[in-house]
């Protein structure tokens, strides 16, 4: 049984892959996918998170990254809040190809730009929260 300890390393870690994955798909001019795999790396840092301030040693079964935070004061603004919430748009219906084609048509490679610097800023907020 792994301790909590242990349980949020492996969702830090995870998260660094998928940081990785984001960068290389933005040099590849695939947007959606970026953004995808950036709602993917927040989600992951919002579960070490989650670990962190809850009893349980495993998170939710979610990629609502509002519901992984619900509860825990992380010194998000409600800009951010509301970010999060547009974010989790890439992890639903980047996953189902009948939205794939609406997703591409509004992400621009501008729009991309200021996401993941979004992403990367929020991820900075919550992991002094570990």
């Amino acid at each position: 049984m792994m301790t909590k300890e242990e349980h949020i390393t492996h969702w830090i870690k995870s998260s660094e892959d998928d940081l990785i994955t984001l960068n290389s798909l933005f040099k590849e001019e695939r947007f959606v996918h970026a953004i995808f795999f950036g709602h993917l790396f927040l989600e992951k840092v919002c579960k070490a998170v989650w670990v962190k301030h809850n009893i349980e040693n495993i998170a939710p079964f979610t990629h609502n990254l509002l519901k992984l935070l619900n509860g825990i004061e992380t010194g998000l603004s409600e800009d951010d809040l509301t970010f999060l919430d547009n974010l989790n748009e890439y992890q639903l219906e980047g996953r189902y190809p009948e939205y794939e084609f609406q997703l591409k048509k509004k992400t621009t490679k501008e729009m991309a730009i200021e996401y993941i610097i979004k992403i990367n800023n929020i991820s900075q907020c919550l992991l002094k929260n570990l």
